[in-house]
Order: C-alpha cells, then sequence, then structure tokens
C-alpha cells in the first residue's frame, strides 16, 4: 500500500492519539507503520530530537506543531502537551505525537497514552528504533558479545528531579553493558562512581547526534573520558556506552570519520 499526501481525506474524524517513535534521528530508520501514521494525521505534535526530514510524510493540510525541550528549555510543558493532544484531537481528528527513539524509552509516552484514554480518545502506539540500540550500533559496538558481556542495561543519567539515578550505582557492581542517557550532565558523577567500583580502566564510548550527519565520537576509559568528552567538545544529545563490548567494536565502512584516541583505552 502507498500513502500519498492526500490520505488524510480518508482519515476518520474521531478523536484519536498514534504515539510515533521516529527513530534515533536517521530519517531512514523509520518504520513503514510510522510513515502512514504520519502521512494520516491531521495534527502531528512533534519533538526536538524528531528529524524534521519525517515531517515531508505529512499532509500539507496537516498542523504541525513543535512541542519539545532542549537542556531544561521547554516550549511547552508535559501538562501542556497532554492537554493539546485531546484539544486538537477533540477539534481535528487523528492526532500523531511524534517522539525520538522508541516512545517507551524514557519518551514518557505511555503517560500520554493513559491521558488521553482517560479522555476518551482511541489510542495507538507505534514504536520506534531506540537510540539505546541504534547508536551503539552504528558505531560497531556490540551491546552484547559471547565471552565479554551477556546482557546490557538501559539506564537514564538524571532523574526528574536532576540527581543521577541511583541505578547506577547497582549498575556500576555489574559486569554488563551499561547504555546511558541523558548522562552528559552528569559525567564527571558517573566517573566517581565506576572509579569507586574499580572499574577506571572499563572502556567507554560517548556518541553525539548518533546516526545522524552531525555524528562524533570519542573513545577512552573511565579514567579518560572526560579529558576525551572535553577535547572533542561533546554533549548532548550524546550516549554513554560503558564496558568491554567497546574495546570490541568492528570497523564499518559507513562509520563517520572520527577522532581515534588509542592510547587512551587500556586493553
Amino acid at each position: 500500500m502507498i500513502w500519498t499526501l492526500n490520505s488524510i481525506e480518508r482519515v476518520s474524524r474521531h478523536p484519536k492519539l498514534t504515539v510515533v517513535g521516529a527513530g534515533p534521528g536517521d530519517p531512514e530508520l523509520i518504520t513503514l507503520k510510522a510513515i502512514k501514521a504520519i502521512s494520516t494525521a491531521n495534527v502531528i505534535l512533534y519533538d526536538a530530537l524528531v528529524n524534521s526530514e519525517l515531517l515531508k510524510y505529512a499532509s500539507s493540510l496537516s498542523e504541525k506543531i513543535f512541542v519539545g525541550k532542549r537542556r531544561g528549555c521547554y516550549s511547552y510543558q508535559q501538562e501542556q502537551i497532554n492537554d493539546l493532544i485531546v484539544a486538537k484531537a477533540q477539534r481535528h481528528g487523528h492526532v500523531v505525537r511524534l517522539k525520538g527513539g522508541d516512545s517507551f524509552v524514557f519518551g514518557r509516552g505511555s503517560e500520554e497514552i493513559e491521558f488521553a484514554q482517560q479522555n476518551d480518545l482511541q489510542t495507538e502506539i507505534v514504536p520506534g528504533i531506540s537510540s539505546a540500540l541504534a547508536v551503539p550500533s552504528g558505531q560497531g559496538i556490540p551491546l552484547t558479545r559471547r565471552h565479554v558481556s551477556e546482557s546490557f542495561w538501559v539506564l537514564t543519567g538524571t532523574t526528574k528531579m536532576h540527581q543521577l539515578s541511583s541505578d547506577i550505582l547497582i549498575a556500576a557492581q555489574s559486569t554488563a553493558t551499561i547504555v546511558i542517557l541523558m548522562g552528559m550532565g552528569k559525567l564527571n558523577e558517573i566517573v566517581n562512581v565506576f572509579s569507586q567500583a574499580g572499574k577506571e580502566h572499563t572502556p567507554v564510548a560517548i556518541i553525539q547526534n548518533g546516526t545522524t550527519d552531525h555524528e562524533k565520537s570519542g573513545f577512552g576509559t573511565i579514567q579518560t573520558i572526560e579529558s576525551v568528552a572535553a577535547e572533542q567538545q561533546l554533549s548532548s544529545p550524546a550516549i554513554i556506552v560503558i564496558g568491554d563490548v567497546v574495546s570490541n567494536r568492528v570497523q564499518l565502512d559507513s562509520i563517520s570519520k572520527e577522532v581515534q584516541i588509542d592510547s587512551l583505552i587500556h586493553h
């Protein structure tokens, strides 16, 4: 089936919310189901980490509203977004909430679904490719590998109260690969936790703007990664990967040119 920009004309005006995962940033890492939802939306509310190229799949008749937030700068508070979803759906019909990565991985998608259901909206979820998986993979980092790592943990570095997640204290004791989202503002604290756990020489990768044309990365160890981040001017949005799998990454022809800091990695 092919969806055209006129598909919106066939959409029911019954109030409905579809929460759509837009993937990690590369506009080609979008699912067919997500494209269908976008093309049949009457209103699209999209976040800061959503690649704006995805809006080309939307009807020219649809209303597109940026509701993103970055580094504490909010165009809308979450409560306002919830109210906007309901108001737009009741007035126009199908609302697509377009969120970076996967909406149920630190995306607050479940909260928006629940609020919509409380207000008698039909609801649907379209999973997206999470940056926690895609970004390391794009750099050739296997999150699991036989004889190296049997599991991986995905954690937030910063809680709602802007504190370091207490789960990181537990993660530092594990042999699992640790993937930390929203952690750059807590990098020093993360380094201290892993250092105190005796992990000074554990390999670390930081990947900023992963899967996009603006991707850049830095590699080091718990002991050196702060210096690497400063030298490479790495900042949010970025993903931190901690574990021996970083040393087992494979070289891919598609990997962008990066600064190698092999001298800082202790094997």
